[in-house]
């Protein structure tokens, strides 16, 4: 991955996109709106780019120009596309079922939504993820730091402190390594990521958690006569968290609402599906849902993935976070 941030890069490549005649105040004004590689900046629009403040149409077409020469944004053969691959990881959800379930965890450069009622262990798998996240590769975790947008108050660090533990790990450290922001509109959301591009290109994070990823819309947007608008910003909102788990290699957790579904029929056991239609369905890599079984025991279903199964697993939630369901 190619910086436009000198301090991003070893001294060899430093300042590559100045040196093909970008200058420095351009540059600012690109990390200003959110642009922090060239990876990145060939993910924008020229029009998105037009209309950051003091670039024209000519030095957009420059900077594009000088970005192009830097990575390649074009074909490549399948056994490249393969060795990109590699550069997956997969965090351990703190199941061994639920690994299974999801070829070896949560993986890297892929959008995971966990949808389900309340009290399904959605929020319990994502506190499990912020300690698994930062164990090392070696041990099914990702080595990185964690970033969790909040816009339901349901972050609580306390309960990070019995989930490393569990792991092994220093929960005072643990805490450290997590970054929160409490989120209040859905705009307010969309500026928490815009800002979280400068950390990302800065230090070695591994996993967005967005708990929960349409709450916020579902209160800005309201009416039929909003629809359209709501699912507008929601598809762009889910455009931008796509471009930052490619650019990133980060692991991108949202858990999700459901909503009754009057058309599910009368056969239908439980009609209730995820909110955000067919915008949420399409942006989601894996599309897991949640409901509760015996007890501590929930149960997960995989509804859609381009390559695992659908398939169901039993997990429990304990005081240590998620872990195997016991017979």
């Amino acid at each position: 991955m190619w910086s436009m941030l000198p301090r991003n890069l070893k001294t060899k490549k430093k300042a590559s996109i100045i040196t093909q005649g970008i200058n420095a105040g351009d540059v600012k004004k690109l990390q200003d709106a959110g642009v922090y590689t060239c990876n990145g900046l060939m993910m924008w629009t020229k029009k998105a780019l037009c209309d950051i403040k003091g670039l024209s149409d000519a030095k957009v077409e420059k900077i594009l120009e000088a970005a192009g020469k830097l990575v390649n944004c074009g074909y490549v053969t399948g056994n490249e596309a393969l060795n990109l691959r590699k550069q997956v990881v997969r965090i351990t959800t703190g199941s061994q079922a639920l690994d299974d379930l999801l070829g070896g965890g949560v993986e890297t450069m892929a959008i995971t939504e966990a949808f389900g009622e309340f009290r399904t262990g959605k929020t319990q798998l994502a506190h499990t993820l912020c300690v698994a996240t930062q164990l090392p590769i070696n041990m099914k975790g990702g080595n990185g730091k964690v970033a969790f947008i909040d816009t339901e108050g349901t972050f609580r660090p306390e309960r990070i402190v019995p989930i490393a533990e569990r792991f092994g790990l220093d929960p005072n450290a643990v805490l450290d390594n997590i970054i929160f922001a409490r989120a209040y509109t859905h705009e307010h959301q969309y500026q928490l990521l815009i800002a979280l591009a400068a950390k990302m290109a800065e230090e070695p994070f591994k996993l967005l958690i967005i708990d929960s990823i349409t709450a916020l819309f579902r209160v800005d947007f309201t009416g039929r006569g909003e629809l359209a608008e709501r699912q507008q910003k929601l598809a762009q909102m889910l455009s931008r968290i796509t471009k930052i788990s490619e650019e990133f290699n980060v692991a991108v957790f949202l858990t999700n609402q459901v909503i009754a579904d009057p058309g599910g029929g009368t056969f239908v056991a439980d009609p209730k599906k995820p909110a955000g239609g067919h915008v949420m369905a399409h942006a989601s890599t894996v599309r897991l849902m949640f409901r509760k079984g015996k007890g501590e025991q929930r149960i997960c279903k995989v509804i859609d993935s381009p390559n695992l199964p659908e398939s169901e697993a039993t997990f429990a939630i304990s005081n240590g976070g998620v872990t195997d369901a016991k017979d």
